[in-house]
C-alpha cells in the first residue's frame, strides 16, 4: 500500500520588513513604505502593498520607486528586530510541528502529517498558525496548503495578502498544467524565456516533454521540471537544513575609484559577516568578494583556507587582500560584498594579515552579467 500524501503547509508573512515597520510606527500604517534607504544610489529591500500597487518592489533601485511613487516613504532596514520578530513565528510554528524547513526570516516549510495540534485538517491548522502569528506579533501571514513542497509553495502567493489556498492531491496535476511555467518556483526569468523560445508557455506544455527532452536542454534541472510539470516533488521538509553562506553587500552613493573608498565598504561588509558568525557560531573556510562596476557588470574573487577563518580581523585581512586585487580599478566601483561560505564544524583558527599575505588568492573572477 503507497503511504498517505503528506500535509505540507507553506507560511509566508505579508510585506513581512515593511509590515513590522507599519505595525512600530502607527504614523506608517496605511501609507506606501519602503524598507531601504532612499538615497540616489539606495535599492529597496522591500515595499508595503500600498507601495506595491504603483509597481514598487524589492531590488528595484530607490530613484526609480521614487519617480513610480513620489508620496513614498523610506525607512532604513531593523534586521536585529525582523531576527526577533522571527523567533516569536518560529515559536508558534513549534506549537503545531517539530518538522519545520527555514526558508528566509519570513517564511518555512512545515509538514504537520504528524498533526501534533490535533486539528481536523491541515486547512484548518494553517488557519490556526497564521491566527497565532497574528496574536503573538500583530502581523498577517498567508498560507499554502498542498501534499508537497513544490505545490504549498505556489499555493501560498494565491490568495495573498492575509489568505490561504489549497491544492489538494487530485488537483495538484490540472493546477499545474494550467499555470504558466513563469510562475514555477524555481522557473526563474532566463529559464522561463529559454521555455518560451522552445514553445513551453504552461505547465501543460511542460508535460508534453519528455524526461530525456528536457534533460538534453536543461541538463539536471530537465528531471526537475519533468516532475513538476504532473505535479511531482518527492523532496521532504528538512529541518536540518543548512545554511550554504552569509554575506553582506553595500551599493556606494557614487561609482569609487578611490581604494581608500572602496576598502571602507569591504571592511564594512566583513564587520556586518563577522557579526553574523559570532552570533551564530558559524565560521567558514571561504570567504569571496563581489563587485559590480559601474556597466552593472560583476567580478568576484575567492579565497579558501585550510581552516574556517576564526577572527574578525582575519576576515577583514582576507577581504582586503581580495578587494585588491582588482586594484587599481579600471572603472568605477559601484557596489561591494564581502560572503563567507564552506562553513566547517571545525574550531576555527584566527587568521593574520601576514598569513593572508603569503596565500596565493585564486583571481579568476566569474563571468560578468548585468543586472
Amino acid at each position: 500500500m503507497s503511504e498517505p500524501p503528506r500535509k505540507i503547509i507553506h507560511v509566508d508573512m505579508d510585506a513581512f520588513y515593511a509590515s513590522v515597520e507599519q505595525r512600530d510606527n502607527p504614523d506608517l500604517a496605511g501609507r506606501p513604505v519602503a524598507v531601504g534607504h532612499g538615497a540616489r544610489r539606495g535599492v529597496v529591500a522591500a515595499a508595503s502593498y500600498e507601495a506595491r500597487r504603483f509597481g514598487v518592489h524589492s531590488a528595484l533601485a530607490s530613484a526609480t520607486a521614487l519617480r513610480r511613487c513620489p508620496e513614498l516613504i523610506f525607512v532604513p532596514p531593523r534586521f536585529d528586530v525582523y531576527r526577533a520578530v522571527s523567533a516569536q513565528i518560529h515559536a508558534v510554528f513549534a506549537e503545531f510541528t517539530d518538522v519545520v524547513e527555514p526558508l528566509a526570516l519570513d517564511e518555512a516549510y512545515l509538514d504537520v502529517s504528524a498533526n501534533k495540534a490535533g486539528l481536523p485538517t491541515a486547512w484548518l491548522t494553517a488557519k490556526a498558525i497564521r491566527a497565532r502569528i497574528l496574536e503573538e506579533t500583530g502581523l498577517n501571514a498567508s498560507a499554502g496548503v498542498s501534499y508537497n513542497k513544490f505545490l504549498a509553495k505556489l499555493a501560498s502567493g494565491q490568495r495573498k495578502p492575509n489568505g490561504q489556498f489549497a491544492i489538494q492531491p487530485s488537483e495538484g496535476p490540472a493546477f499545474v498544467e494550467a499555470l504558466p511555467v513563469a510562475k514555477f518556483h524555481g522557473v526563474g526569468p532566463a529559464t522561463a524565456a529559454r521555455m518560451h523560445e522552445l514553445g513551453i508557455a504552461t505547465g501543460a506544455d511542460l508535460k508534453a516533454w519528455s524526461r530525456s527532452d528536457l534533460q538534453s536542454r536543461f541538463g539536471k534541472a530537465g528531471a526537475w521540471y519533468y516532475g513538476i510539470a504532473r505535479g511531482e516533488d518527492h523532496r521532504p521538509v528538512n529541518p536540518h537544513r543548512e545554511r550554504k553562506s552569509s554575506g553582506s553587500e553595500t551599493t556606494f552613493d557614487d561609482d569609487y575609484l578611490d581604494p581608500a573608498r572602496i576598502e571602507a565598504g569591504v571592511l564594512e561588509m566583513a564587520d556586518d559577516v563577522w557579526a553574523w558568525c559570532e552570533r551564530t557560531g558559524q565560521f567558514g573556510r571561504t570567504v569571496t568578494v563581489k563587485v559590480k562596476w559601474s556597466d552593472f557588470q560583476q567580478s568576484t574573487r575567492r579565497q579558501s583556507f585550510a581552516r574556517p577563518v576564526g577572527a574578525r580581523e582575519g576576515l577583514r585581512a582576507a577581504s582586503l587582500g581580495l578587494i585588491r586585487s582588482f586594484f587599481p580599478p579600471a572603472r568605477g566601483v559601484r557596489l561591494v560584498g564581502v560572503t563567507v561560505s564552506n562553513f566547517d564544524a571545525r574550531s576555527p583558527a584566527p587568521i593574520d594579515g601576514d598569513a593572508v599575505l603569503d596565500l596565493r588568492l585564486d583571481l579568476a573572477p566569474l563571468s560578468a552579467q548585468g543586472t
